[in-house]
């Protein structure tokens, strides 16, 4: 894969999580393309840049979010100018120290770049319980948990 757009799409990626860990709606939003969509962690699924701003205002607004803690695991070229990212996420509640376990999520992101400019098409955030599997979580847990050292 071309580094460059590789690392465009990471950028891209980051800018969407610490837009959500500083709690800004607008610049969330303003990541996405004009009919970009976000998958959130109860399955909401909001498209386009207004919806996606008048649905993270309230939460940013009225709940105490958890910033996310993020590994890439994997980004993949689609084409010329698309791509998939591929990540793990936690989340440290307020007034905690630690990733809670329950909140662990698997992140995927696809990309479009289009004159020069990588723009959000599709942001997914999947709870990451892995039933019946409960070592999985620790596991993912404890990875997470290394990037806090």
């Amino acid at each position: 894969m071309n580094n460059s757009f590789r690392n465009e799409i990471e950028n891209l990626y980051q800018k969407l999580i610490a837009a959500w860990n500083n709690r800004d709606a607008q610049a969330m939003a303003d990541l996405f393309a004009e009919q970009g969509v976000q998958i959130g962690f109860d399955g909401s699924k909001v498209i386009g840049q207004k919806e996606i701003l008048s649905h993270l205002e309230p939460i940013f607004k009225n709940h105490p979010t958890a910033p996310f803690i993020t590994k890439v695991k994997d980004i993949r070229l689609l084409g010329t100018d698309v791509a998939i990212l591929h990540a793990i996420a936690g989340m440290i509640p307020p007034g905690k120290t630690d990733i809670e376990p329950k909140l662990n999520a698997l992140q995927t992101l696809v990309a479009v770049k289009t004159n020069d400019d990588c723009r959000v098409e599709l942001f997914q955030n999947t709870p990451a319980q892995f039933h019946g599997r409960p070592e999985l979580v620790e596991v993912m847990t404890d990875e997470l948990q290394q990037l806090l050292r």
